[in-house]
Protein backbone atom coordinates (compact mmCIF):
# COMPACT_ATOMS: atom_id res chain seq x y z
CA UNK A 1 0.00 0.00 0.00
CA UNK A 2 1.42 3.36 -0.92
CA UNK A 3 1.17 6.52 1.09
CA UNK A 4 1.39 9.12 -1.64
CA UNK A 5 1.85 12.68 -0.45
CA UNK A 6 -1.08 14.42 -2.12
CA UNK A 7 -2.65 16.46 0.62
CA UNK A 8 -1.87 19.82 -0.96
CA UNK A 9 -0.69 21.15 -4.32
CA UNK A 10 1.74 24.01 -4.70
CA UNK A 11 4.45 25.36 -2.45
CA UNK A 12 3.74 26.38 1.12
CA UNK A 13 7.38 27.22 1.91
CA UNK A 14 6.62 30.95 2.13
CA UNK A 15 3.93 30.35 4.74
CA UNK A 16 4.61 26.95 6.29
CA UNK A 17 2.08 25.39 8.60
CA UNK A 18 2.08 22.14 10.56
CA UNK A 19 1.46 20.20 7.32
CA UNK A 20 4.47 21.69 5.54
CA UNK A 21 6.72 19.03 4.03
CA UNK A 22 10.13 19.28 2.44
CA UNK A 23 9.27 16.10 0.56
CA UNK A 24 6.21 17.76 -1.00
CA UNK A 25 8.37 20.77 -1.93
CA UNK A 26 10.95 18.43 -3.51
CA UNK A 27 8.26 16.60 -5.48
CA UNK A 28 6.86 19.92 -6.71
CA UNK A 29 10.28 21.10 -7.89
CA UNK A 30 11.01 17.76 -9.62
CA UNK A 31 7.65 17.86 -11.40
CA UNK A 32 8.30 21.45 -12.47
CA UNK A 33 11.74 20.55 -13.86
CA UNK A 34 10.31 17.62 -15.83
CA UNK A 35 7.53 19.77 -17.32
CA UNK A 36 9.99 22.55 -18.23
CA UNK A 37 12.13 20.04 -20.13
CA UNK A 38 9.06 18.72 -21.95
CA UNK A 39 7.87 22.24 -22.85
CA UNK A 40 11.30 23.27 -24.13
CA UNK A 41 11.48 20.16 -26.30
CA UNK A 42 8.02 20.80 -27.76
CA UNK A 43 8.91 24.43 -28.53
CA UNK A 44 12.12 23.50 -30.28
CA UNK A 45 10.71 20.50 -32.16
CA UNK A 46 8.48 22.65 -34.36
CA UNK A 47 11.42 24.83 -35.43
CA UNK A 48 13.69 21.87 -36.04
CA UNK A 49 11.01 20.14 -38.13
CA UNK A 50 10.83 23.22 -40.38
CA UNK A 51 14.63 23.31 -40.66
CA UNK A 52 14.85 19.58 -41.35
CA UNK A 53 12.22 19.78 -44.08
CA UNK A 54 13.95 22.83 -45.58
CA UNK A 55 17.36 21.18 -45.66
CA UNK A 56 15.95 17.94 -47.04
CA UNK A 57 14.25 19.89 -49.82
CA UNK A 58 17.46 21.87 -50.43
CA UNK A 59 19.39 18.62 -50.72
CA UNK A 60 16.96 17.47 -53.42
CA UNK A 61 17.30 20.77 -55.28
CA UNK A 62 21.09 20.57 -55.05
CA UNK A 63 20.97 17.09 -56.60
CA UNK A 64 18.81 18.49 -59.45
CA UNK A 65 21.21 21.40 -59.95
CA UNK A 66 24.22 19.05 -59.97
CA UNK A 67 22.53 16.73 -62.45
CA UNK A 68 21.64 19.66 -64.71
CA UNK A 69 25.17 21.10 -64.53
CA UNK A 70 26.56 17.71 -65.57
CA UNK A 71 24.61 17.92 -68.83
CA UNK A 72 26.43 21.12 -69.86
CA UNK A 73 29.33 20.89 -72.35
CA UNK A 74 32.87 20.78 -70.95
CA UNK A 75 34.47 23.30 -73.33
CA UNK A 76 34.41 27.06 -73.78
CA UNK A 77 32.81 29.56 -71.43
CA UNK A 78 30.00 27.13 -70.69
CA UNK A 79 32.61 24.54 -69.68
CA UNK A 80 34.21 27.07 -67.32
CA UNK A 81 30.79 27.88 -65.84
CA UNK A 82 30.10 24.13 -65.51
CA UNK A 83 33.34 23.69 -63.58
CA UNK A 84 32.56 26.61 -61.24
CA UNK A 85 28.95 25.57 -60.67
CA UNK A 86 30.00 21.97 -60.10
CA UNK A 87 32.44 23.02 -57.36
CA UNK A 88 29.92 25.32 -55.71
CA UNK A 89 27.24 22.66 -55.94
CA UNK A 90 29.49 20.09 -54.26
CA UNK A 91 30.36 22.57 -51.51
CA UNK A 92 26.72 23.48 -50.82
CA UNK A 93 25.70 19.81 -50.91
CA UNK A 94 28.38 19.08 -48.33
CA UNK A 95 27.08 21.90 -46.12
CA UNK A 96 23.51 20.59 -46.41
CA UNK A 97 24.75 17.10 -45.49
CA UNK A 98 26.53 18.50 -42.41
CA UNK A 99 23.34 20.32 -41.39
CA UNK A 100 21.33 17.11 -41.68
CA UNK A 101 23.90 15.35 -39.46
CA UNK A 102 23.55 18.19 -36.93
CA UNK A 103 19.78 17.60 -36.91
CA UNK A 104 20.42 13.93 -36.17
CA UNK A 105 22.49 14.97 -33.16
CA UNK A 106 19.63 17.24 -32.11
CA UNK A 107 17.29 14.26 -32.34
CA UNK A 108 19.60 12.35 -30.02
CA UNK A 109 19.59 15.30 -27.61
CA UNK A 110 15.80 15.36 -27.59
CA UNK A 111 15.72 11.64 -26.84
CA UNK A 112 18.11 12.15 -23.92
CA UNK A 113 16.11 15.05 -22.54
CA UNK A 114 12.92 13.00 -22.81
CA UNK A 115 14.61 10.28 -20.77
CA UNK A 116 15.67 12.86 -18.16
CA UNK A 117 12.12 14.20 -17.95
CA UNK A 118 10.69 10.70 -17.50
CA UNK A 119 13.37 9.88 -14.91
CA UNK A 120 12.56 13.06 -12.98
CA UNK A 121 8.89 12.08 -13.02
CA UNK A 122 9.75 8.59 -11.78
CA UNK A 123 11.94 10.10 -9.04
CA UNK A 124 9.15 12.48 -8.09
CA UNK A 125 6.73 9.55 -7.79
CA UNK A 126 9.17 7.66 -5.57
CA UNK A 127 9.96 10.62 -3.32
CA UNK A 128 6.27 11.47 -3.04
CA UNK A 129 5.30 7.98 -1.90
CA UNK A 130 6.22 7.45 1.75
CA UNK A 131 5.52 3.73 1.35
CA UNK A 132 8.35 3.51 -1.19
CA UNK A 133 10.60 6.41 -0.16
CA UNK A 134 12.45 4.56 2.59
CA UNK A 135 12.67 1.23 0.77
CA UNK A 136 16.18 0.67 -0.70
CA UNK A 137 14.73 -1.88 -3.15
CA UNK A 138 12.57 0.86 -4.67
CA UNK A 139 15.67 3.02 -5.17
CA UNK A 140 17.53 0.13 -6.80
CA UNK A 141 14.55 -0.45 -9.10
CA UNK A 142 14.49 3.26 -10.00
CA UNK A 143 18.22 3.23 -10.73
CA UNK A 144 17.81 0.16 -12.96
CA UNK A 145 14.92 1.79 -14.79
CA UNK A 146 16.98 4.94 -15.39
CA UNK A 147 20.07 2.98 -16.47
CA UNK A 148 18.00 1.04 -19.04
CA UNK A 149 17.18 4.32 -20.80
CA UNK A 150 20.84 5.01 -21.64
CA UNK A 151 21.72 4.14 -25.22
CA UNK A 152 25.50 4.46 -25.38
CA UNK A 153 28.34 2.67 -23.66
CA UNK A 154 29.65 6.04 -22.39
CA UNK A 155 26.32 7.00 -20.78
CA UNK A 156 26.09 3.64 -19.01
CA UNK A 157 29.69 3.97 -17.80
CA UNK A 158 28.96 7.48 -16.48
CA UNK A 159 25.86 6.25 -14.64
CA UNK A 160 27.72 3.32 -13.11
CA UNK A 161 30.65 5.54 -12.07
CA UNK A 162 28.29 7.90 -10.23
CA UNK A 163 26.46 4.98 -8.59
CA UNK A 164 29.86 3.65 -7.41
CA UNK A 165 30.78 6.99 -5.82
CA UNK A 166 32.51 9.11 -8.46
CA UNK A 167 31.53 12.77 -8.04
CA UNK A 168 28.88 13.71 -10.61
CA UNK A 169 30.90 16.57 -12.12
CA UNK A 170 33.95 14.33 -12.54
CA UNK A 171 31.83 11.65 -14.23
CA UNK A 172 30.30 14.23 -16.59
CA UNK A 173 33.73 15.68 -17.42
CA UNK A 174 35.00 12.18 -18.22
CA UNK A 175 31.89 11.46 -20.31
CA UNK A 176 32.27 14.73 -22.25
CA UNK A 177 35.96 14.03 -22.91
CA UNK A 178 35.10 10.58 -24.29
CA UNK A 179 32.38 12.06 -26.49
CA UNK A 180 34.78 14.75 -27.75
CA UNK A 181 37.35 12.09 -28.65
CA UNK A 182 34.61 10.17 -30.41
CA UNK A 183 33.21 13.17 -32.35
CA UNK A 184 34.59 11.94 -35.67
CA UNK A 185 32.52 8.77 -35.43
CA UNK A 186 29.11 9.78 -36.72
CA UNK A 187 26.38 7.56 -35.40
CA UNK A 188 23.40 7.53 -37.75
CA UNK A 189 20.15 6.45 -36.15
Amino acid sequence: MSNKITTQRGSTAHSPDLNWSQVRETVLMLELAAVQIEAAMKDSNASVEVLTDSFTTMAGYMRTISDTVETLPDDGSVGEAKKNLGGISEHVSSMVHQAIIAFQFYDKLVQRLAHVGISLGDLSDLVGDTGRLFNPGEWVALQSKIKCKYTTREEIAMFEAVMQGMPVQEAIDHFMAEMKDKNDDIELF
